[in-house]
């Protein structure tokens, strides 16, 4: 996400942090690769301006000139300018109306609406116990209302059905009095993918927008148009009164232009942001922990969130206690732990929101690589139950079968096993000696070529 803007900011900034002392020549230098970094990921124009006249006024102030660290001063200056570009903080859904509380989703044909309409059931059904009932009135695509109803039925939220023959104002007053009988919290309404330059289509959306009177309008925006992204979601909100933007497709927008440029523009906030195909790629957008990831400085809270939503408790607490007790950590358990780091978006996911991972070099990134760990769960499924409680059992013609088995090489067996070893060992020392061994064990598991080798560098 972002990586172009990451890598050019990072690099950037890291010339001038080093500095004993700042000068006027070197913040001016620094501020015009500041703004060739932002005009090549596509940011707006007044965005630009207005972010550089800032860092300049408060970067040549007395705030630097007298930090023991004007450096790093500097660099405090451009992230909290980020920060002020993309919102200051996360703006949630303002639910607080007589149920059922109608969120309404706008946006271009292609931007993702209706994938983001189930990612945001899933989200309320999940994260804040909502009862969510979601309807589709695009009735120029029936591909597009029986997507959503497979969505639907997918994240287990229930669908109000409709047809094309029906009048989108019909659908909409169907479906929440529908849900106001049957005490539901949230109804999400998808509408039809429309161009703002099509009258007609504006009307229509106009007269629902009215008739329903959402108490959240969402802008569902591709986060790869770039400043298009916020010049149409402009032109959205003169016609409707949006309330928020969804930014999708980040995942794939290697630039932020659309991230950094939508508040300037629209006035509205991005509420949430799309970070993959799957159902729970949906993040709340919160600008402090963006502008982190932007400048190389990791996103802790959001990691540690995503640990806490989606890891096991009950398993690692049982696995705990059988590595304190002193029985020893099988393949079983490491193919449990693959699983959790596969359900929290995978390594690579993971290592973007770890601090200092833009500086790792581009060849050790690519060995980090979410398919070797899927390869590595297939090679222990072809396990028999007695070769995971017991992997010693493992030798040449076993290997052989369990390589066949997982349509891999002997020497990806041998790898895994490798693998496991390091961290049976690490478990080992954690069982010991609490958190300070477990580190003892993470620094003996790297290998002397750093963290290439422990993701398969040798083959």
């Amino acid at each position: 996400m972002f990586e172009n803007l990451s890598d050019r900011l990072s690099q950037t900034l890291k010339n001038i942090t080093g500095k004993g002392r700042l000068t006027e020549d070197n913040i001016k230098e620094t501020l015009r690769e500041v703004r060739m970094a932002l005009l090549e990921a596509d940011v707006a124009l007044p965005v630009i301006k207005q972010f550089i006249d800032n860092v300049k006024t408060k970067s040549l102030g007395l705030e630097v000139s007298k930090s023991l660290n004007p450096g790093q001063a500097f660099l405090k200056i451009v992230n909290a300018e980020m920060v002020a570009a993309m919102g200051e903080a996360n703006e949630a859904l303002n639910l607080a109306t007589q149920k059922p509380a109608v969120i309404m989703m706008a946006g271009l044909q292609g931007a993702g609406k209706t994938t983001s309409v189930g990612k945001l059931a899933k989200f309320l059904k999940e994260r804040e116990k909502k009862k969510v009932l979601v309807v589709s009135a695009d009735v120029y695509r029936p591909a597009a209302i029986k997507q959503l109803e497979t969505l639907a039925d997918d994240i287990g939220v229930e669908f109000f059905p409709s047809s094309v023959e029906q009048k989108p104002v019909d659908i909409a007053n169907g479906a929440i009095q529908h849900a106001k009988l049957q005490f539901f919290d949230v109804v999400i309404l998808d509408t039809a993918g429309r161009l703002h330059v099509d009258t007609d289509m504006m009307d229509e959306i106009k007269a629902l927008n009215e008739a329903v009177k959402p108490v959240e309008t969402l802008f569902v925006v591709d986060a790869m148009t770039g400043q298009d992204a916020a010049n149409t979601a402009k032109a959205f909100h003169q016609a409707l009164p949006l309330t928020g933007v969804i930014l999708t497709k980040a995942d794939g927008d290697a630039r932020g232009g659309a991230a950094l440029s939508i508040r300037h523009i629209t006035g509205k906030p991005i509420k949430f942001i799309g970070t993959g195909e799957k159902t729970d790629a949906l993040e709340p957008f919160h600008p402090d922990r963006i502008a982190s990831r932007i400048l190389g400085m990791g996103d802790m809270l959001s990691l540690i969130e995503e640990v806490e939503r989606t890891v096991d408790k009950d398993k690692a607490m049982k696995l705990a206690k059988k590595v304190q007790k002193g029985k020893g950590f099988d393949l079983e358990d490491f193919r449990d732990q693959l699983a959790q780091m596969r359900n929290m978006g995978g390594m690579m996911s993971m290592m973007n929101k770890l601090p200092g991972m833009s500086n790792l070099p581009d060849n050790v990134k690519d060995k980090v690589n979410d398919k070797q760990f899927v390869q590595m769960e297939a090679i222990i499924n072809s396990m028999t139950p007695k070769e995971r409680s017991h992997p010693d059992l493992i030798k040449g013609s076993r290997k052989k079968r369990i390589a066949a088995g997982s349509g891999t090489q002997i020497q990806d067996v041998n790898r895994l096993l490798k693998q496991f070893t390091q961290m049976q060992k690490m478990m080992k020392k954690m069982g010991k000696g609490g958190m300070k061994g477990m580190m003892r064990g993470m620094k003996g598991m790297m290998p002397p070529g750093g963290m290439g080798g422990m993701f398969g560098g040798g083959r």
